[in-house]
């Protein structure tokens, strides 16, 4: 219900405009300027009805007073019984919403009050959609740009990237609306883990951000990344099917404010560093960026300092993804290896045919390999080595990753192996 602030210091055109209001709205009331400037700042009343002609601080002063303290425009009526036009105009100039006249009659009065209430109405509602993705019901991305780089320039927190991984793959074999519903399971379950205080919106196709004001806590980040992909892929398996074969699942970048800063545009760029770790090692994770685990150029320290750096973070189940030129130094060096290696090394291919979702296929082939296995990909083609395979098991893990295939993107896939030793 709308709350009406009513000022006049006529007790009786107060009571008669109370109770012509009170029937449809929250009135409250005020007999002084000075009484309704401390009700306004008390009640932020959504209207203020006020006598013109007041002793002390007339209407005028009052809308300016009023308007002082507000952020947006404080919509006003003036009650008056000076018909003169002149004090008409000066009141619209200060922007008054509308006027009536003194005697007034009650239908008049609550039809004018509706217009100014239902213009409101109007207004909140279209900012409301001007600021919120119509899919997910999260903000869309300007506003929650806007919105979180105001927050992050006083408020201690965390500002995470949201990507959801294998997502194109759903659109692919399922379809867009199928798409769709995953999206908003997703907002969904992102609203479940952030709270009332907690901002979240959408930024891109199934890119997501949020700032949960007061977390500083990397074991909750971590809980909640758990939480959220167990859940997803429970969702997306309820809805497709229990044999869906999609790693669906989200990644997660994230920094902690102010320790990194209070910048947005510095701190997006931060978890999107750390956005992008997680992506490359594994996925369906989470990475808190710090200088100090990013400086991979830094080689001053000891050893201890230089295991650290060298290692890999974040490490998921699944196998070792590599571009094509270090695919190349690791077969190398395996090679080199395999007078030692007791079952030998095999190297296969992958070749993918027409289509883009080499992407997914990556995805479903890291995580049906085993963590010592190296993946790589050249243009159309992927290659795989498995240290330590016979030929047998080799057959055995391509039927492994061919069974995971939905039907279309397997008949799109050719395969090619050879033994090393």
């Amino acid at each position: 219900m709308s709350k009406i602030l009513i000022v006049d210091d006529e007790q009786m055109m107060l009571m008669m405009a109370r109770r012509i209001l009170s029937c449809k709205y929250d009135v409250i009331t005020a007999t002084t300027g000075a009484q309704a400037v401390e009700l306004f700042r008390r009640e932020r009343p959504d209207m203020v009805l006020s006598d013109l002609m007041m002793p002390e601080l007339d209407g005028y002063e009052l809308h300016k007073i009023l308007q002082s303290l507000s952020a947006e425009p404080v919509p006003i009526m003036f009650m008056t019984a000076d018909e003169s036009a002149e004090s008409e105009s000066k009141g619209f100039e200060l922007g008054a919403a509308d006027y009536i006249h003194k005697p007034f009659k009650p239908d008049v009065l609550l039809r004018r009050v509706d217009n100014i209430i239902g213009n409101l109405d109007k207004i909140h509602g279209l900012e409301a959609a001007a600021s919120t993705d119509p899919l997910t019901g999260l903000l869309n991305k300007s506003a929650a740009q806007k919105e979180i780089g105001e927050r992050v320039k006083t408020a201690a927190g965390a500002l995470l990237m949201l990507d959801l991984d294998s997502f194109k793959l759903v659109n692919d074999l399922y379809g867009h609306a199928a798409g769709d519903k995953i999206l908003i399971r997703f907002a969904r379950l992102l609203k479940e883990v952030i709270r009332g205080n907690d901002l979240a919106g959408r930024t891109g196709g199934d890119e997501f951000i949020a700032f949960l004001q007061g977390v500083n806590d990397e074991k909750i980040l971590r809980d909640k990344t758990a939480y959220l992909n167990e859940n997803l892929l429970a969702a997306a398996k309820k809805l497709f099917g229990s044999d869906m074969q999609i790693p669906l699942g989200t990644s997660i970048g994230a920094v902690f404010v102010p320790d990194e800063g209070t910048d947005f545009t510095t701190l997006y760029r931060k978890a999107d560093s750390a956005l992008y770790n997680v992506k490359q090692h594994g996925k369906h994770g989470l990475a808190v960026f710090s200088a100090r685990t990013h400086a991979e150029h830094s080689t001053s320290g000891g050893l201890s300092q230089l295991r650290m750096i060298l290692g890999e973070r974040n490490a998921e189940a699944g196998a070792y993804f590599v571009d094509f030129e270090a695919f190349k130094k690791i077969y190398q060096l395996l090679s080199r290896m395999t007078d030692h290696f007791q079952k030998g090394l095999t190297l296969m291919q992958f070749t993918f045919g027409a289509g883009d979702a080499a992407d997914d296929f990556k995805d479903v082939l890291i995580h049906s390999l085993r963590r010592s296995d190296c993946v790589s990909r050249n243009g159309n083609k992927f290659l795989v080595l498995l240290p330590e395979a016979t030929a047998h098991e080799a057959d055995g893990v391509k039927d492994r990753i061919f069974s995971r295939l939905p039907a279309p993107l397997a008949d799109n896939v050719t395969f090619e192996r050879e033994q090393i030793f």
